[in-house]
């Protein structure tokens, strides 16, 4: 396998796993990692105290990133591949916002509609999580 697809998995990888490490300490469930993520999100926390989080993200990405590239049998320093940045263009899924305003609906159906929408999206999205974690730690055992 090319040092450079072995890079493109490692990186993936890393930003799904540390998105997913910190969602878990978030949620309270920090001592269910594995020692390593531990190790990782520790160094995001005191960072933090003296970089913006955007900055401490990367870094801590990169960390990962550099962990598995070697793990995944990459020989020397991995190669620096560009971060994704967020996207603006609409190419992925497309979430519904609730329907635009309609003349003749009572104001409080009117008032429910998009918290509706908001805690349906909340539930997809810890469902997601959920389903990530049990995942994961199926496939590490």
């Amino acid at each position: 396998m090319s040092s450079k697809s072995i890079a493109k998995r490692a990186r993936t990888k890393a930003e799904a796993d540390f998105a997913t490490w910190l969602m878990m300490a978030k949620l309270g469930g920090f001592d269910d990692l594995p020692s390593n993520a531990q190790s990782f999100l520790t160094n995001y926390r005191t960072r933090l105290e003296t970089m913006s989080e955007a900055e401490s993200t990367a870094l801590a990405v990169r960390e990962v990133y550099s962990a598995y590239y070697s793990e995944m049998g990459g020989v020397g320093a991995p190669p620096e591949l560009k971060a994704r940045p967020p996207t603006t263009e609409r190419k992925g899924v497309r979430f519904q916002t609730g329907p635009k305003h309609q003349p003749g609906l009572s104001a409080a159906r009117h008032s429910t509609r998009p918290m509706i929408g908001k805690s349906l999206s909340a539930l997809l999205i810890f469902a997601s999580l959920v389903a990530l974690i049990v995942a994961y730690r199926f496939l590490t055992q």
